[in-house]
């Protein structure tokens, strides 16, 4: 009964920490944005977009340290899953988001490429090898469009500054080094309350008796992706639909670039069959929801709901395939 008690308390206070956290973190990250006059949306594919994908940076780096494959790579497809479906649907089920034209244009169609990118790399037995694997010439080709994905993120951003002032809620211009420090503090509250709030449910659910391959595809996948889910809520309630866009599609598109690229570069990862049918999901989850925003310039509140229904019908499929039913 004691260990439910606390991890129950873990659970409430990292949720908490992450409401909180995500609430000083996009204030931060748009007072930052404003101060060096660089456009909102540029501030969420980068600075927002890096932070909040720390935990899957982290655990994708240890796993592949530890030669775990399949976590390294179920983890960034899994996260990029829920961020596509989940996050950005759950934003715009709250308020509807409106998406800028260079997200359709560009960052969004990247994100695209470079998951069919993926897809191509993990098809290894077409070509006639053995085993399906991201090898160190994969993770290496990766990092390199992720130098150029930032290099042309920071020349649109140089391009594109504005003359907005920073100023706070009485019309005085905030000093930067608080903006900063707000951010840093935001950031690392979100990162803690992730860890408290996904070993609070763990614990729970093992105290409830339900299996560890479970718990790991749905505690954990959720886990390493609250820092997105918090922060492009919190965003968009705000107001800040650029961060909240932003958000996803550069947390999507570090996910495979930078994680991925460093995780393949630092030890090439056999990938399992299995994996190829998540990345075409992921694939064509992209490309079919890509559609309406780009006709609509905006993910509406009826999209959103339609998003995440999609990943609660995923969820099933996993279970079941999980079970061994399908």
């Amino acid at each position: 009964m004691k260990e439910i008690i606390i991890a129950i308390l873990s659970l409430v206070f990292g949720f908490v920490l992450l409401i909180k956290g995500a609430d000083y973190f996009v204030d931060g990250a748009s007072s930052i944005a404003k101060k060096l006059h660089i456009p909102s949306i540029i501030i969420g594919l980068t600075i927002v977009a890096f932070g909040t994908s720390a935990p899957e940076l982290a655990v994708s780096i240890t796993a592949a340290l530890k030669e775990s494959n399949d976590i390294a790579v179920g983890n960034v497809v899994g996260s990029n899953i829920f961020n596509t479906l989940v996050v950005l649907g759950t934003s715009a089920a709250i308020t509807p988001v409106v998406v800028q034209k260079s997200i359709i244009k560009h960052d969004y169609p990247i994100s695209i490429f470079i998951t069919a990118l993926l897809g191509i790399f993990c098809l290894d037995r077409v070509f006639g090898k053995e085993n399906m694997e991201i090898s160190r010439i994969d993770g290496i080709i990766l990092l390199i469009c992720f130098a150029g994905f930032m290099a042309f993120i920071l020349w649109e951003g140089l391009k594109n500054r504005d003359s907005s002032e920073n100023t706070d809620e009485n019309g005085k211009a905030k000093p930067f080094w608080l903006t900063v420090i707000l951010g840093v503090i935001g950031l690392a509250a979100i990162i803690i309350g992730g860890d408290l709030t996904v070993e609070g449910a763990k614990d729970i659910a093992q105290k409830l008796g339900l299996s560890d391959a479970l718990i790991g595809l749905t505690v954990v996948a959720l886990g390493t992706s609250l820092p997105e889910l918090v922060t492009s809520i919190v965003a968009a309630r705000k107001g800040e639909s650029d961060i909240a866009v932003g958000n996803v599609v550069g947390s999507n598109i570090f996910n495979i670039l930078l994680i991925l690229g460093t995780s393949a570069t630092i030890f090439p990862m056999t990938v399992s069959t299995t994996y190829i049918y998540d990345i075409g999901i992921l694939l064509a989850i992209s490309v079919i929801f890509f559609i309406p925003i780009a006709i609509r310039k905006r993910v509406d509140r009826w999209l959103g709901i339609i998003m995440v229904l999609t990943y609660l019908l995923y969820t099933t499929y996993l279970i079941l395939r999980q079970l061994q039913i399908i």
